[in-house]
């Protein structure tokens, strides 16, 4: 299996892509599957470098076994694009910066997390920022989903056609 590596990307990194990448990395770690998948987080934006994930985003992960404490946002960097195999951004916002940023040779890489979604037709994962303590649960929900299936078809098939036709959705 080739190592496929996957950059999960929000507006500021401490909420929903910190999420996915906590939710993303136990699961690979428990599919034995660590050193062929390799997951790190980012943001559109710089607002919160160096800060730990929301509190709230930490309360909920850990309600369901997930540790997110040691995870510090970053604001996604030009050499993500050569870096990662599959950038995948929460919502259509994250997605068109994304695209706006990325060089062409590498437009292949950004999509949206939620299409490999296998239980939910939910487009995006909304922003639980300004809102309650359940809708980072709701959050936990999607992409917990989102992982799974993600995680489903990178283990059928890692070719890196396969990972071009998962990260569009394809």
């Amino acid at each position: 299996m080739e190592t496929t590596r996957i950059l999960f990307v929000c507006m500021g990194n401490i909420c929903r892509s910190p999420t996915a990448e906590g939710v993303m990395r136990r699961m690979v770690t428990d599919s034995n599957l660590h050193q062929y998948i390799l997951i790190d987080s980012a943001g559109t934006h710089g607002y919160h470098v160096g800060e730990a994930p929301d509190p709230r985003a930490q309360a909920a992960a850990r309600k369901r076994g997930y540790d997110l404490s040691a995870l510090r946002a970053r604001k996604i960097e030009m050499a993500d694009f050569t870096r990662f195999d599959m950038i995948l951004g929460m919502d259509f916002n994250n997605l068109e910066v994304l695209q706006a940023l990325c060089p062409p040779e590498n437009q292949h890489k950004p999509g949206l997390l939620m299409v490999h979604a296998e239980n939910r037709a939910a487009s995006i994962v909304h922003d639980p920022y300004y809102r309650s303590a359940k809708d980072f649960d709701l959050v936990l929900d999607y992409i917990e989903d989102a992982c799974r299936g993600l995680l489903n078809r990178l283990v059928g098939g890692s070719s890196m056609r396969a990972r071009e036709d998962l990260a569009s959705g394809r």
